[in-house]
Formats: C-alpha cells, structure tokens, sequence
C-alpha cells in the first residue's frame, strides 16, 4: 500500500501507477487502516473499469494544451484587452522556453520540474537589465499562469489531477502614498513640462524644418501625463481605465467605468476634486464622441503605460519626489479616502472584488499617527486635570465623601 501525509495536513493520501499512469487521491481520513482499505478499494474498481479507467483520454503537454486550448481561450475571452493577452502570450512563451516542462503531460509535472523552472528563471540575465536577476513578481506572474493553466485544464476535463503551486516569497508591494506636499510638487512638475513642450512645438512651426523644408511637427498632448495624474489622485481610476476613457464616461459630475479587470471595475465614481473638474472639460471640448480621450498612434489608438514613461521620470526628477511608479497615485488617493470614508464605500470606489485587496491599498501616514498620538495624549492629561484615572476623584465626590465621614462620626 502506498499511503502518505502531505505537509501540515492531518489527513492521508494515496498514490499508486496504473498502465503507466499516476493515480492519486484524497482520503479524507486520519486512520491510516481506513485509507490502506480505500485504496484497495479504488484499486478493485479500476480493474472493474468502473471508474472509466479504459476510456480515459491521453493528457497533453504543457506546450500543447498552451498553443491548443489556453491561449486560443485567453484571445477569445479577452479580444478587447491586448495589453492582458500580451501577458499571457509572454508568460506562456517563458514556460515553454523549459523543454523538459513544456514536453511533460500535464499530470505529470511534479514539485521538482518546477522548482528546476523556478531556478533556471532565478539565474536568468538580460543584458537590458543590466545583468541583474529577475525580479520575484516576474517569476511569480509565470508561475500564477501556470497555475491557471492546471486549473484551467481540471476545469475542463483534460487532467483529473495536478501539483499545487505556491508563489514565492519576498515579492515587492506597493506600500507608499505620496504626501501633499509631494502630489503639489508632481502635479506642479507635470505641468511645467506640458507647458514647455507646447512652448518646443511653437518653435518648431516657425522653425527651418517647417517654413524651408515644408516639414510641419506633429502637435503634442502636452498634458497628458498631468491629466492621467489628476484621475488617478481624485478619481482613483486605474492607468487602463484612464487611457481607456471615451467621453462617454464622463457626465452627470460623474466618471462612470463600463467594464474592467472583474464585475466590480462597473462602478461609478462623482468628480469632486476642482483641478480634476478643470481638466476633464479641456479634455471633453476637444474629444470626439465614441473615440478615444487620450489617442496616441498605438496599436490600440490610446495611449499606454510606455507613452508615459519618459516623461513621467522627468516630472520626478524635477520636482524632487521620491522615485515612484505611476500606479502609487492611485494608492494615494486611496489611502487619502480611507482616512474619511467608511470600509465599504472605500471598497465600491476603488472598483475590488475583494475587501483584502482594498485595505491594500491603504497606507498609514505618520502624519495621521502622530495627529492620533496627541489626541489620546491630550485626552489622557484631561482626565488627569480632572481628577486622574476614570473612577473619578473630582471635588464633587471628595465632599461627599468628607459628609458622609461626618456622619459616622456622629
């Protein structure tokens, strides 16, 4: 019999080759007679055939059942979100760069295949990295898709059993939100460069090129990076939600999301912040119904998060921020609604699907720790003023106290 535990469970296993394939199952059963007996028990049934033994389809490859079903799933489902099948596109074309896992059958990649994946990955260089290791949240995505792969695979019927991933440890978080002194200093920064590039684009239409040459510039969205940046401050939209905006998400004093990420992107979130107010109704005066509200010459028609990259690290290097990704504004404006909005409609406007994922997102400031501190310091010197702990010595209680000792003397 071939009954086993796995790690930090209590309940027993068998597992056992039957024509050359590995057949494994949960018990449910701490006695370990009572798991020999099951064991037994689906052995006799499999030479029965009761269990379709016979008529168990081949399993597929890892390579094939990626080229064969998932991807062909991915590019059907998410047609309209390129960014999401070029992920996936990536991170299946790195599982397959592994000949040994990407020629084993689905059911039979083990823990150490992928452990093996996981250091050929860890010891991987690019020279555009400047020969550094990758990053963990890099090898993580690729072992998060694999993980899909296998349950998708269970899901359709193509393996009946498969390992169990666990991602590694020691992955980078997002864990700031800019103060207010730095979101004036980045707004202000994206502000100066928009207007100095439209300041380049003047010089150019009197330039050489323009006037000789017949070369006329292109004419630039000068204010774009600011405009993303206010959404993301006031609006707590996402970069995509932001690039994806159509004038018709803007109206009723109101930014309302369509679609997203899951269900709970559907939402719809009130335009408070003036310099947001002002900035959406630039945008509307000039954008045309049902296009784009940031159009750039993209494979989506768009911009994107590259289309922003540079000038987003000038506008850092300007105004002195500490270096941060784009995506720590929304963060920002986060952590800055949960200092006054309850958990739940905190949870609404972020646009989750699950409440961990908000509280995330909220980020203690030591402002905010230190304004706590001195109301319960100076709450705590109040009641001392008034007489110490709670019980309460005020000179109300001391003077009824002298009475009533008068009396017994009495």
């Amino acid at each position: 019999m071939s009954v086993y535990k796995q790690k930090k469970s209590k309940y027993y296993w068998f597992k056992f080759m039957w024509n050359g394939k590995p057949i494994r199952k949960p018990t449910k059963q701490t006695n370990k007679r009572v798991a020999e007996q099951m064991e037994a028990a689906h052995r006799t049934a499999l030479a029965k055939g009761e269990v379709g033994i016979w008529e168990r389809k081949p399993v597929p490859t890892l390579a094939t059942f990626i080229d064969h079903d998932f991807l062909p799933f991915i590019r059907n489902t998410k047609s309209g979100e390129k960014n999401t099948v070029r992920f996936y596109e990536t991170c299946t074309a790195n599982l397959k760069a592994d000949k040994r896992l990407a020629g084993t059958a689905l059911d039979g990649i083990n823990h150490d295949m992928i452990q093996d994946f996981v250091k050929s990955r860890q010891e991987y260089r690019q020279k555009r990295r400047n020969d550094k290791a990758l990053e963990v949240s890099t090898i993580n995505r690729d072992l998060a898709t694999l993980r899909r792969i296998f349950n998708c695979a269970n899901e359709w019927g193509r393996v009946s059993s498969v390992t169990k991933i666990k991602l590694l440890s020691g992955e980078n978080h997002r864990e700031r939100a800019l103060s207010e002194a730095e979101d004036a200093g980045y707004v202000k920064a994206t502000t100066e460069l928009a207007y100095a590039f439209e300041k380049d684009y003047q010089a150019a239409l009197s330039g050489i090129r323009a006037t000789v040459r017949g070369e006329q510039p292109l004419k630039p969205d000068a204010f774009r990076l600011r405009d993303v940046a206010l959404l993301m401050l006031d609006a707590g939209l996402r970069p995509d939600e932001c690039f994806r905006l159509k004038p018709e998400n803007v109206r009723d004093g109101a930014i309302w999301i369509f679609d997203g990420k899951t269900k709970a992107a559907r939402r719809r979130i009130p335009i408070m912040a003036e310099r947001l107010k002002a900035a959406l109704a630039m945008r509307l005066a000039t954008a045309t119904p049902g296009e784009w509200i940031f159009p750039a010459p993209t494979g989506t028609g768009h911009i994107e998060a590259s289309s922003l990259r540079k000038q987003h690290d000038k506008a850092m290097t300007s105004s002195g921020v500490l270096t941060f990704e784009l995506y720590i504004l929304r963060h920002t404006c986060l952590t800055r609604w949960g200092e006054y909005m309850d958990p739940w409609k905190l949870h609404k406007y972020a646009g989750h699907a699950d409440m961990k994922t908000t509280m995330r997102y909220v980020h203690p400031k030591d402002e905010s720790m230190e304004d706590a501190m001195e109301q319960a310091r100076a709450a705590r010197k109040n009641r001392m003023v008034q007489g110490g702990h709670t019980s309460g010595h005020t000179s109300e209680n001391d003077d009824s106290q002298q009475k009533a000792g008068a009396a017994v003397a009495n």
